[in-house]
């Protein structure tokens, strides 16, 4: 028998959209019998897991964007539901703590099950918002990478931040070095408007290693050497908020090169046919994670949902469908090269890049941000 695991993914480049792994589709509609066996296999995996009495609630659970909802219903909540017959209600939350703290005080919580990024995850932890997770309820430890671990949660997916340029207009490989260099390279360039992730790569730029990033930060010279390197590119700046704006920026040519999410520049290839180019070296990446409300009276299917969401035969579609990469540590195994080329969680692609320093930033986000945008506005 076939391995399970890529038992219902399409063979990728099946219809060809340009010329490189990110200009090429891998998605694809199965065929009845796969879509059949897909479901058989659905059933199985959740074999130790006893479905929820016909008068439960449904599980409610809550992510950050549009986007990401779209992929959580498409790859864990339909599947889940066919296989269990448990009905899911699934939301975007607008995150935060103070929505956090609205939506989970108290006995009646919005949400039983809700995606957050790590300062989303130690505030609610610490406040007692978060059920403590024990990893033998959903697989063992053993079953995730290390960093998808915690003590009231487990990673959902990883958001990170490469650099991408269209190959039509730049044919090189460029870094952060020749992202500045304006001068060899003419053009504008694309950053998120925001502190936190460029600091650290003005400072990669500057010829910082990632792995020396945050010492570097943790000194006021440090974060004057981060903006006095950002002085250098400020009048070639095209400043983004959105990941849709990241992709858009580059896919019309407003710039030549920009920061932007991964996920975002393989679908915008993929829909426009585009041949763009990701950097994985030197990129940054956070950790999203699924936590429990404390107070739910549905954590026992919580449980269930997050036993069968890290799945690696679940996770591989995450990775297929939306260039999302799975925390399960077999997540990437077996993945054709197509698709694993675009993973964000292939060990290669996390070996080379820098993890955003949560407890760095919870300490010192609010001055940051401040000289931040007295800088913009200066």
């Amino acid at each position: 028998m076939s391995d399970p695991s890529l038992a219902d993914i399409p063979a990728p480049g099946s219809q060809p959209f340009g010329r490189s792994p990110l200009g090429r589709s891998p998605l694809g509609r199965p065929p009845a019998r796969r879509a059949c066996a897909w479901a058989a296999l659905l059933s199985l995996l959740l074999l130790p897991l006893a479905p929820l009495p016909a008068h439960a609630r449904e599980l409610t659970l809550a992510v950050h964007s549009p986007e990401q909802l779209k992929a959580v219903q498409q790859v864990f909540v339909a599947p889940f539901k066919a296989a269990t017959g448990i009905p899911v209600l699934a939301q975007v939350w607008p995150g935060g703590a103070a929505a956090l703290h609205t939506g989970l005080a108290g006995k009646d919580p919005a949400w039983d099950l809700i995606e957050v990024d790590q300062r989303e995850l130690a505030a609610g932890c610490a406040g007692g918002l978060f059920a403590k997770l024990d990893p033998n309820q959903i697989g063992g430890a053993a079953h995730y990478l290390p960093l998808a671990l915690s003590p009231c949660g487990v990673g959902a997916t990883v958001d990170n931040t490469v650099l991408a340029w269209d190959h039509d207009k730049f044919p090189g490989k460029p870094g952060w070095a020749e992202f500045w260099d304006v001068a060899k390279f003419p053009g504008k360039r694309g950053l998120r408007q925001g502190v936190r992730g460029t600091l650290e790569i003005a400072l990669m730029a500057d010829g910082v290693a990632p792995s020396d990033v945050y010492k570097v930060l943790s000194t006021p010279d440090g974060v004057n050497r981060a903006f006095r390197k950002l002085d250098q590119l400020r009048p070639y700046i095209v400043w983004w908020k959105t990941p849709a704006e990241a992709a858009k920026i580059l896919a019309t040519g407003g710039v030549l090169m920009t920061s932007a999410p991964s996920a975002a520049i393989v679908r915008a290839a993929r829909a426009a046919h585009r041949d763009f180019g990701i950097r994985w070296a030197e990129s940054l990446y956070d950790v999203q994670s699924w936590a429990i409300a404390r107070t739910s009276a549905n954590q026992s299917t919580a449980l269930q949902f997050l036993y069968f969401a890290g799945t690696p035969a679940i996770q591989a579609r995450l990775a297929v469908e939306f260039a999302e990469g799975g925390l399960a540590a077999e997540a990437n195994d077996g993945l054709p090269a197509e698709v694993a080329a675009i993973s964000p969680t292939s060990a290669a692609h996390l070996k080379g890049a820098l993890r955003i320093d949560a407890g760095f930033w919870q300490a010192n986000l609010d001055k940051l941000r401040q000289r931040f945008n007295a800088w913009l506005a200066h």
